[in-house]
């Protein structure tokens, strides 16, 4: 049951996420120059402030926005970042609980209501006495999802930004090589890969979302101006560290298999001394 209702969530926000990027790449958004005019809650407390931000942080690198989109990214993600270790640490419990869910499971399996609620209480309660919970992992991605649609609006609104040149590109305009749509992708995909290596719970349709996430930023940032595949670059970058700095995968993995060694271990030990035992009776007995 869990499986299911995962997928499910997972497959429901990166459809979210696809009808933004269809929003941003449609053209349906305002036009018009931000400034400190600018009316209405959205362009006056959102766009406006972050186009400020990137405007200050570029001022700091000599005028430079595409240093000014880099350091917004980061500032963001150091906000946020309190939010996605909680994130992290309660996949980690989550992760960790398995072996009991599936206990649980096979205790509640009975298909009436009543068992049904059974099974749904005990579930609850597992998940607050080890400080998880299911929807940290949709609320990270509710967050930026505005965050990106202000983002997308503060670069195109904001004329200092969309026209300056950065390497090979204007950053108002489409990557002319997709270098950056291409490094966009491939870093979604790292991030992604790392954070389902982290769980020991996989199943064929998580894993295609590794691979659909990755060609649907691919699709957006060969649409959408060039800074904003800069933003999804670093951004993404940001979460690969952060990722490795809190709940590394590698040493998870390591510390698993080498506590499924100690296991298996324990376990030759108990046969080869319930062996011995058995021996010595025999031998007693034959004297």
């Amino acid at each position: 049951m869990k499986k299911k209702m995962s997928l499910k969530k997972k497959l429901l926000f990166a459809g979210l996420m696809m009808g933004m990027l269809a929003v941003l790449a449609g053209c349906g958004i305002s036009t018009d120059p931000i400034t400190s005019e600018s009316t209405g809650f959205w362009s006056h407390y959102i766009v406006y402030p972050l186009s400020q931000v990137i405007i200050w942080f570029a001022e700091l690198f000599g005028g430079n926005y595409a240093m000014g989109i880099i350091m917004t990214t980061v500032a963001i993600r150091l906000l946020i970042m309190p939010l996605m270790i909680k994130q992290l640490k309660s996949q980690k419990a989550m992760t960790a609980m398995q072996p009991q869910i599936k206990e649980l499971q096979e205790k509640y399996k009975s298909k009436d209501n009543e068992t049904k609620q059974k099974l749904q209480q005990e579930t609850m309660r597992l998940y607050q006495e080890n400080n998880a919970n299911p929807m940290m992992g949709c609320l990270p991605l509710l967050i930026q999802m505005p965050i990106l649609l202000g983002f997308y609006q503060a670069i195109s609104r904001t004329a200092e930004i969309k026209t300056q040149d950065f390497l090979w590109m204007t950053l108002g305009d489409k990557d002319p090589y997709f270098i950056l749509p291409i490094l966009a992708a491939l870093t979604t995909f790292i991030s992604s890969k790392l954070s389902m290596m982290g769980q020991t719970q996989q199943n064929k349709s998580m894993n295609m979302i590794i691979y659909f996430m990755p060609l649907m930023i691919l699709f957006a940032g060969i649409s959408l101006p060039s800074a904003l595949a800069l933003y999804w670059v670093v951004g993404n970058v940001f979460t690969i560290f952060q990722t490795m700095l809190i709940n590394n995968p590698f040493k998870a993995k390591r510390e698993a298999a080498a506590l499924e060694e100690t296991k298996k271990e324990e376990e030759r030990l108990k046969k080869k001394a319930a062996t011995m035992s058995a021996s010595k009776k025999g031998g007693k007995k034959r004297k």
